[in-house]
């Protein structure tokens, strides 16, 4: 039988180390999941997220990336913002960064944290585990309801009772047998708030998500030109998008205070001006957005954005400083700076 205050004590070591959730759950614990992810495949829904198709075999279950594990502990870190996410909407000349990218890369602190706890689990269990966070094949989010720490809302995203829609989600997979913790129970009820929040209808029905539509995928996962049907819904967002998620009304149990210090804004990133970012060269981008999660993107998608924010600005002001983007090295801002031009003459 598994030892029952080993899992009390993991989970005073996860709040120690920063943690505002920990749950136990059995590696077969989100049955569903596999044939989920293959309809939304199969319906096209993961746009140019190729690699989403490519390891769907590792994605279906944790035992599919790897066999020998038994159970999953699965944590969330608060990212919870002290002030609204949605408060710049509307401003012209600023570009607005999703909350998630205001400090420090999450990758890095929630993985820092991770190996720790990982190491801190070994130890006491001389047992095998493996750490996960985002960039991994893992199914954080159905995983997360298993274990209970939370519910996949009507936007897919999870959904805390204490944290709101502000987590960070991490993944230990062990070979340990331990005593799992019942499923996040559901709590949305009739609530479409996020539903009729967002600005691209990105969602064909409730807990379905069309990433082809979402702003968060076109403003970071997606590479080309932004399809001109999108472009002024995008309004002044230049990476990602908070709405469907600022909307929950869970949130109002979410602690600004509780949130890790690392995920803090910097405040470069609160409120930038689409002039500067306009002016980015690659060198001036890197040097930006350093150790911020915003600088996997690179600089021709980052100037990409600004100029879809500043063609919906309505800001002439602008205009010269995208005259020069009309000759950019880089085609997708080319033909951003192109169609902001016309927007902002024609208004």
């Amino acid at each position: 039988m598994a030892d029952d205050k080993l899992e009390h004590r993991l989970k005073a070591k996860a709040a120690e180390l920063g943690f505002a959730a920990c749950g136990i759950a059995r590696a077969d614990a989100a049955p569903l999941a596999a044939a989920r992810l293959h309809e939304w495949l199969a319906e096209g829904r993961h746009g140019d997220m190729i690699w989403m198709a490519e390891r769907a075999h590792h994605r279906e279950s944790p035992a599919g990336l790897w066999p020998a594990v038994r159970s999953v502990v699965s944590l969330g870190m608060s990212y919870a913002p002290a002030t609204d996410p949605l408060a710049l909407a509307g401003e012209g000349g600023i570009g607005r960064i999703s909350v998630y990218a205001q400090g420090q890369d999450y990758h890095d602190v929630v993985k820092r944290q991770l190996k720790a706890l990982g190491r801190w689990l070994a130890q006491e269990s001389a047992h095998d585990l493996k750490v996960f966070v985002d960039t991994a094949p893992v199914m954080e989010k159905p995983l997360a309801e298993a274990a209970g720490i939370g519910w996949q809302g009507k936007h897919t995203n999870l959904v805390s009772r204490t944290a709101g829609s502000w987590l960070f989600l991490g993944a230990i997979y062990t070979t340990l047998d331990m005593v799992p913790d019942g499923p996040g129970g559901g709590a949305c009820g009739r609530c479409d708030a996020c539903q009729t929040a967002c600005p691209t209808d990105a969602f064909p029905a409730p807990y379905r998500l069309d990433a082809r539509r979402c702003i968060s995928y076109l403003t970071i996962e997606h590479a080309g030109p932004i399809p001109e049907e999108f472009r002024t819904a995008i309004g002044n967002r230049i990476y990602g998008c908070d709405d469907c998620l600022a909307v929950c009304p869970w949130n109002k149990f979410a602690k600004a205070a509780a949130a890790n210090m690392a995920f803090a804004p910097r405040a470069e990133l609160v409120a930038p001006e689409l002039a500067d970012l306009l002016a980015l060269d690659d060198a001036g981008f890197r040097q930006v957005f350093a150790g911020s999660p915003i600088k996997r993107i690179g600089r021709d998608r980052m100037v990409r954005n600004a100029c879809i924010a500043a063609g919906n600005s309505g800001d002439p002001a602008l205009l010269a400083v995208l005259a020069p983007l009309l000759d950019d090295a880089s085609p997708v801002v080319r033909d951003a700076a192109g169609w902001a031009v016309a927007r902002l003459a024609s208004d």
